[in-house]
């Protein structure tokens, strides 16, 4: 399919997030990222099709009567931007080798580091299908001319059936708080070293000088000046890091309006003046961090923001976690865990496969010593 527009929004939604899932209690049972509204919100805008660098080619697996058994959010690409699992040194070396690495086929929700099932199926238990899907991706990218299939940010259950059908699995890390049924955020801090108490106390005393004051804003209450505001920020991030903004102003717009009951805006202002902000995802387990910006520096607003509001939200509502993006080892003295996120990856080239393999695999062995040193480094009372 070339457009998630020619897929009925209940049919993909009923495979991407069933009612009756057999999800851990760590996995999500609503990942917005992955429903219809979000995929869609995504194409209207223009952010993926055209120039971006995405072009849909959405797999669909129907049974006689035209019910949708399965599905992936597959796309073909033409680039490595956008996808957090950094692949570039693989398509470098493949040049310089001869070879052309683009097209790919990315299998993920665009510009998105939010692990979540990508072997979208309507019954969670039928390995037949499962199995079927991953075949039909292999056709889809032999017919497409792709040099390779990457699955990005998939979730463990399919890892497990990935791996069984050739495909490398590469590991990476995030960062996520995991709220243990605590009180209140006092109740949280309670649980840290004496020493990150203070230092989580100041930074949250000295954001709100000044006269700046934090909102939490959600559901009707997100109006066209938060709009406004909410993008007016992500394009400061953008233009901080001299990036390239992924997202249309019309992305936003949609979302505002299509998704509004599961957005949470964290915004600081001073007066009638919006001065820095960040964008949330609900899903029925965890907050997902987004996108940020300010366009005044305050000192520790990122982290008042971004990490302490959204925390003390997720205790005060029974949220199990916050995951607040990609990358971010100064996560930890703030009560961010790492955690592992995993990708899978299959070449047409045996060569280009078994090279990346074998970096992999030493990748795979760093990883294990930088994580063990981050566990070390938590800020947690033993």
């Amino acid at each position: 399919m070339e457009s998630i527009r020619h897929i009925p929004a209940a049919s993909w939604d009923a495979c991407a997030n069933p009612e009756k899932s057999c999800y851990s209690s760590y996995d999500e049972s609503f990942n917005p990222f992955l429903s219809h509204a979000f995929l869609k919100a995504l194409e209207l805008s223009g952010s993926v099709g055209g120039q971006s660098g995405w072009t849909p080619r959405y797999l669909t697996i129907e049974d006689q009567s035209g019910t949708l058994l399965a599905c992936a959010p597959s796309y073909l690409k033409s680039n490595s931007f956008g996808e957090y699992v950094f692949d570039f040194m693989w398509a470098q070396a493949y040049a310089d080798y001869g070879g052309a690495y683009y097209p790919k086929l990315q299998v993920a929700v665009p510009f998105t580091p939010v692990t979540g099932q990508r072997l979208l199926v309507l019954s969670q238990t039928d390995s037949e299908v499962i199995n079927f899907l991953i075949e039909n991706l292999k056709v889809l990218n032999g017919v497409s001319k792709s040099s390779s299939i990457h699955i990005t940010f998939c979730s463990p259950k399919d890892v497990a059936h990935l791996k069984d059908r050739e495909f490398i699995i590469r590991a990476g890390e995030q960062f996520h708080f995991e709220n243990i049924d605590f009180i209140n955020f006092d109740g949280f801090l309670a649980q840290l070293t004496a020493r990150k108490r203070k230092l989580i106390k100041r930074e949250r005393r000295e954001a709100c000088l000044q006269g700046v004051h934090v909102e939490h804003i959600t559901g009707k209450e997100i109006k066209d000046i938060h709009l406004e505001a909410i993008y007016k920020f992500y394009i400061a991030t953008n233009i901080k890091k001299r990036g390239r903004p992924y997202l249309t102003k019309e992305f936003f717009r949609i979302i505002f309006s299509e998704m509004a009951d599961r957005l949470l805006l964290v915004m600081a202002k001073r007066g009638n003046d919006y001065l820095a902000g960040a964008l949330n995802f609900l899903g029925d387990k965890a907050i997902y961090g987004r996108y940020w910006g300010s366009i005044e520096d305050i000192p520790f607003i990122h982290f008042e923001v971004c990490y302490y509001q959204v925390i003390e939200f997720a205790i005060n509502n029974g949220y199990r976690r916050v995951e607040a993006g990609a990358q971010g080892e100064h996560k930890i003295a703030r009560g961010y865990q790492p955690i592992k996120t995993y990708s899978a990856h299959i070449f047409q080239d045996v060569a280009l496969s078994l090279a990346v393999k074998d970096y992999v695999e030493r990748e795979k062995q760093l990883l294990e010593s930088i994580i063990k040193d981050q566990k070390a480094a938590l800020p947690f009372r033993i």
